[in-house]
């Protein structure tokens, strides 16, 4: 299975670069099996079956975006230096995995100053990675970085613009609960509360859980073997009262249908013994074509990267030759790409 079975060209002009309003309003491609409908996602109400379930994912995405100075002492007096930072993970004793750039103009023991409350020291560098630790903790660095950091923005779109005030209420899903992610669960941000309401009314049922999604899920792969490829790992957790509603749902012959990628990369990690059991903890869950699907009957996501993973896991869920057309289709019919983009209900053939 070579890398570039998952290429395509994409029109730049298809690039999603801010989203619609309402987000409901978004269109939406239905796939089932081998038939192609044009809709927006405010039809999701009538597409639906009573039974169903969605699967949330309720992360909340911090504005791990910041900019700030370096001050070094030299003999020449104080020199100083813009840095970039971008949180990716937390670390033990409040400390954060980050990237800086320009990382060569940063050495450990050194001092950045992002805001007037907020600065972090630059505890170690490896692997082209900083670990910062910040001045401030709990709900007081919480209200720090609110203030001093922007959202973080995927590479395609920070290309094109730089992010603004707009981005903190765009790039945040209606049901955003647990702080954590560093990018947003991006089909979620279609969903709005007149849309909840009338999926509610339709008798579709909804889960949450959560997995915090990090900055890997941008990462290219590099390998033109793609089942040598290793993810990154996000931390994600499946309660006890998520599985129970998700095997109801189940055992009622209710389609489980999560909303994104990143609920179906979690739930399926939860399903490895054949049915959603509680869970805790990193996955690194890897799904391209030939995986097993143990609990998802369908999935809403957006239009994803050339050669890209989650075009791999669509892939998996639909058949490759059927991605082929359903994304040929959207080029075809203008419909817009990645993050801030138009989505996708993906159906596959019931399984035996």
């Amino acid at each position: 299975m070579k890398l570039t079975d998952f290429d395509f060209d994409l029109p730049e002009g298809l690039i999603a670069t801010r989203p619609v309003s309402p987000r409901s309003a978004a269109r939406l491609l239905v796939v089932e099996g081998d038939r192609i409908a044009d809709r927006v996602v405010g039809d999701l109400a009538q597409i639906l079956r009573p039974g169903d379930r969605l699967v949330l994912n309720d992360t909340r995405v911090i504005p791990a975006r910041l900019s700030g100075t370096r001050t070094r002492a030299t003999g020449q007096g104080p020199a100083t230096a813009r840095i970039e930072a971008t949180l990716l993970e937390p670390r033990p004793e409040g400390r954060w995995a980050a990237l800086l750039k320009p990382l060569r103009k940063v050495r450990a023991g050194e001092d950045i100053r992002f805001s007037d409350r907020l600065t972090a020291r630059v505890e170690r560098i490896a692997e082209g990675q900083a670990e910062l630790s910040f001045n401030l903790a709990g709900e007081d660095f919480d209200e720090a970085l609110a203030e001093a950091g922007d959202m973080p923005l995927p590479p395609y779109i920070a290309q094109m613009r730089a992010p603004d005030a707009r981005d903190k209420t765009d790039y945040q899903t209606v049901w955003a609960r647990r702080k954590g992610a560093v990018a947003a669960p991006t089909a979620s941000l279609h969903f709005d509360e007149p849309l909840l309401q009338a999926l509610a009314a339709r008798g579709v049922a909804f889960t949450h859980v959560t997995l915090h999604v990090g900055a890997g899920t941008f990462l290219p792969v590099k390998v033109e073997d793609v089942t040598t490829h290793k993810m990154h790992a996000e931390w994600g957790e499946v309660t006890e009262a998520a599985a129970a509603e998700i095997n109801a749902t189940k055992a009622a012959g209710g389609r489980v249908i999560p909303v994104g990628t990143t609920a179906l990369r979690l739930i399926e990690t939860a399903a490895r013994s054949g049915r959603v059991e509680p869970w805790r903890g990193p996955t690194d869950i890897f799904i391209y074509p030939g995986f097993t699907f143990r609990v998802t009957d369908a999935l809403v996501t957006n239009f994803h990267l050339p050669k890209s993973t989650l075009l791999m896991l669509v892939s998996a869920l639909m058949g490759a030759e059927r991605m082929r057309r359903a994304y040929a289709h959207a080029i075809a019919s203008g419909y817009r790409f990645f993050s801030y983009g138009d989505a996708s209900l993906l159906i596959p053939d019931a399984r035996p």
